[in-house]
């Protein structure tokens, strides 16, 4: 996939409200979007942004993809997808770091290592973002979740998505073959969660997850998608929580936007091992990540935040 392709998880919400909000200014769909981003809104205790909009701080957001009410699973999940995104308007580029979900890293809060992805299971988004700040060394200053549920039922009022798969697999009773596929929510849910029959293992599954969203994104450009926008805007309110109010949406709307003219997309890639009790439970599989590569994600994102 192109960088430019590779757009970062809150778009989910903010370009789906923009997309939408083309005609919003007027009527009753400027008041549904703003009812349903005031629905979505939740501070972060973590978090005190102070960004002067109109010169055009550039920010951070960490893109987060939790388990919560997929399967109808009951516990607090995981975050399946952990996307670290840049936005600075003044170089007109969005940086996208995706995060191993694997990644063996400190849990800030817990006194011990674990996988990254686990930090949301221990403590939610306040422990996720200390954590990923932690790894990354640089502020996070926005946040934006939605459940995996919401991405299924998102995927079937746009019509479901086109992707294109690079290799044949069987996943829980769905043959998925090469090539282009048409898929309904309930597919897009399997193809993106499908994992250890992919040759890259999790970074396989993370760019399958991209196409989904990716997909998600050209349907809901399509003018066909203002017929059902109530219907988005009931199932983003009920599954997306973000610290962006109202307010900073548009704000970001009108001094932001230039940011998107160029989307370049990096992957944080570590090498496996399985836990020996010492570093890591016994029998686990994670990824380490090399100093030097670390340090050299941590210098672009500190790059794209000056």
């Amino acid at each position: 996939m192109s960088g430019r392709k590779k757009v970062f998880l809150s778009i989910l919400t903010v370009l789906v409200l923009m997309t939408l909000g083309v005609v919003g200014y007027v009527g009753k769909i400027y008041f549904d979007i703003r009812a349903t981003v005031n629905e979505s809104y939740e501070a972060s205790e973590r978090i005190e942004t102070e960004l002067d909009y109109l010169a055009g701080d550039p920010f951070s957001i960490l893109l987060l993809g939790t388990d919560e009410g997929d399967l109808e699973r009951a516990e607090h999940g995981r975050t399946d997808t952990m996307i670290v995104a840049t936005v600075n308007p003044k170089k007109e580029l969005t940086t996208l770091v995706s995060l191993p979900r694997d990644t063996y890293t400190e849990i800030i809060g817990q006194g011990f290592h674990d996988k990254i992805n686990h930090a949301y299971a221990f403590g939610g988004i306040s422990t996720s973002i200390a954590t990923v700040e932690n790894l990354l060394d640089i502020p996070i200053d926005y946040y934006a979740q939605i459940d995996l549920k919401g991405m299924k039922e998102l995927v079937d009022l746009v019509g479901g998505v086109e992707v294109n798969n690079s290799f044949s697999f069987h996943y829980e009773g769905v043959d998925f073959p090469i090539g282009k596929l048409q898929l309904d929510g309930e597919d897009a849910r399997k193809y993106s969660r499908m994992r250890y029959e992919d040759p890259d293992g999790d970074y396989g599954r993370q760019n399958r997850q991209r196409q989904i969203l990716t997909g998600f994104l050209d349907q809901a450009r399509s003018v066909n998608t203002l017929a059902n926008y109530k219907e988005m805007l009931d199932v983003i309110g009920e599954n997306t929580q973000t610290n962006i109010s109202w307010e900073t949406s548009q704000m970001l709307f009108r001094h932001y936007r230039t940011a998107l003219n160029h989307v370049n997309s990096e992957q944080l890639t570590g090498v496996g091992f399985t836990g020996d009790g010492v570093t890591g439970e016994h029998g686990i599989s994670y990824q380490m990540i090399a100093e030097e590569e670390l340090t050299r994600i941590q210098n672009e994102l500190k790059n794209q935040l000056k």
